[in-house]
């Protein structure tokens, strides 16, 4: 264990300064479609939306991230298509638009067929369970850019325009409903890897929370993908979602400028107790961080919580307030 509280931006991820750099990188970008295809909202959700008719198209882009440094480290790459999928199919869900294609982009420092093999394998299964078609990709070799590879992918979806959720029918009272995360799922992984690195642990090494698996094997665990959240936008009257991935409960603030207040929030999956006993990291950080255990949120009113809980796996876990996200007497921002 570390004597420092070990940070995100300790370990190279300084994410005030990630959102300056967005900033800066999208602040010129003022051009707009008129007509079809114009963009329905501005840069900065979960998904952009474009008009086309009576729907909206929903693009989301994102990749694996510094999560396949591990898998490399396991020789085991046969996860890393579910997580690519996940990430975006669950930023699409967070609007309510169902995911319909999907294109990914593999670059590579060099071709081995049995890796490419098993990242086919991943995408194939993150594809069915998102019920959509993969149409098509990318695959770039580049030695003198890439050491090893990168993953990254980009979603289309669908959704009525008068069934867009954004987060504007959110209201004081509110209640919070979480889904359960299967683990780190795809953020925050250069913090993790710096606490394994410095730690008495090695990715091969049993994971002291469970001795029939290994830390490297833990950290592996694929992205949840949270298909079901379709069905309770059917049945429900959904006010607003949320996915919750890097810089954990602090993405809550393109959800609602209201407060979110977590009472009963869901217990950390022991990977999250392991990182934070290694790193010495505090529970702010670790919430700033990672998802700790609730890897989706659905906000709704109270008459239909408990059946969106129920149709999820997921539970209340608290309400909407006036300001502030808070977790039990943790101020998150």
């Amino acid at each position: 264990m570390s004597d420092k509280h070990l940070t995100y931006a300790d370990s190279g991820v300084d994410i005030e300064k990630e959102e300056s750099t967005i900033k800066a990188l999208t602040g010129g970008m003022t051009y707009r479609r008129e007509g079809l295809g114009a963009p329905l909202t501005d840069i900065g959700h979960y998904a952009g939306l474009i008009d086309f008719g009576e729907y909206a198209l929903a693009m989301a882009t994102d990749g694996v991230g510094s999560k396949v440094l591990i898998a490399n480290e396991m020789k085991r790459w046969n996860t890393m298509g579910i997580d690519c999928i996940a990430m975006n199919v669950n930023d699409l869900l967070a609007i309510g638009a169902e995911p319909v294609s999907f294109v990914d982009y593999l670059a590579l420092e060099e071709h081995t067929d049995e890796f490419a093999r098993q990242i086919g394998e991943g995408l194939t299964k993150g594809a069915e369970i998102s019920r959509m078609t993969i149409v098509g990709g990318e695959t770039a070799t580049l030695p003198e850019i890439i050491n090893g590879f990168d993953l990254a992918g980009t979603c289309l979806g669908m959704v009525k325009k008068d069934e867009i959720i954004t987060g504007e029918k959110v209201q004081l009272g509110d209640v919070l409903v979480g889904i359960p995360s299967s683990g780190v799922h795809s953020n925050g992984y250069t913090l993790v890897r710096k606490i394994v690195e410095q730690s008495e642990y090695s990715y091969q090494d049993e994971f002291p929370y469970n001795k029939e698996t290994t830390v490297g094997d833990e950290l592996l665990i694929p992205t949840r993908i949270y298909m079901e959240v379709l069905d309770v936008i059917k049945e429900c009257d959904v006010h607003g979602l949320a996915h919750i991935t890097g810089s954990g409960l602090l993405k809550l603030k393109r959800v609602t400028d209201l407060g979110f207040d977590f009472t009963d929030p869901i217990e950390p999956n022991d990977i999250f107790k392991f990182l934070q006993e290694e790193g010495n990291v505090d529970d702010l950080e670790m919430y700033r961080t990672f998802n700790m255990g609730m890897g989706f949120l659905i906000i709704l009113p109270e008459e239909d919580a408990e059946k969106a809980a129920e149709m999820t796996g997921g539970k209340i876990v608290g309400k909407i307030v006036e300001s502030g996200i808070r977790v039990g007497d943790l101020e998150i921002v």
